[in-house]
């Protein structure tokens, strides 16, 4: 006799705790290397996404930043839910803005550029949507 066991069932779907950590660490892993690339390429950023040098090193500090804390927040064994709600609220937050900076051509980004912005917006979105998901199968 066999049986059949959903994705949701096992693995790391069915451990809200397990998922949270894998969640956390790859939103932070993501946004610190982007943010590592926004300051170190910040000029031929400018060209290739139309984004100022000063916008670049200015995303690039608070993404590095951002990322240690997200980091700091998945060591725990049970990270704090205060704390993984604001990541989840953080990320919606940035995939909003930077939708509306796209749409209201706020810092002035080329068609590369706004793709980008688009990109990352639905990485981020993304990343938000696992960990709310993780944060309901953790209670």
């Amino acid at each position: 006799m066999t049986t059949t066991r959903s994705v949701t069932d096992a693995g790391i779907f069915a451990d809200g705790r397990r998922l949270m950590k894998l969640a956390l660490r790859l939103d932070a892993v993501v946004t610190g290397v982007n943010g590592l690339a926004y300051l170190a390429l910040a000029r031929p950023l400018d060209d290739l996404l139309g984004l100022s040098t000063a916008h670049a090193y200015a995303l690039g500090a608070f993404l590095v930043a951002y990322a240690a804390a997200v980091w700091a927040i998945s060591i725990p064994a049970r990270a704090n839910r205060v704390a993984v709600t604001a990541v989840i609220e953080a990320n919606l937050l940035w995939a909003v803005l930077s939708v509306a900076t796209v749409i209201t051509g706020w810092l002035s980004l080329n068609a590369i550029g706004a793709a980008w912005a688009v990109l990352q917006a639905g990485t981020v979105a993304g990343f938000a949507g696992i960990q709310y998901l993780a944060q309901r199968r953790s209670r």
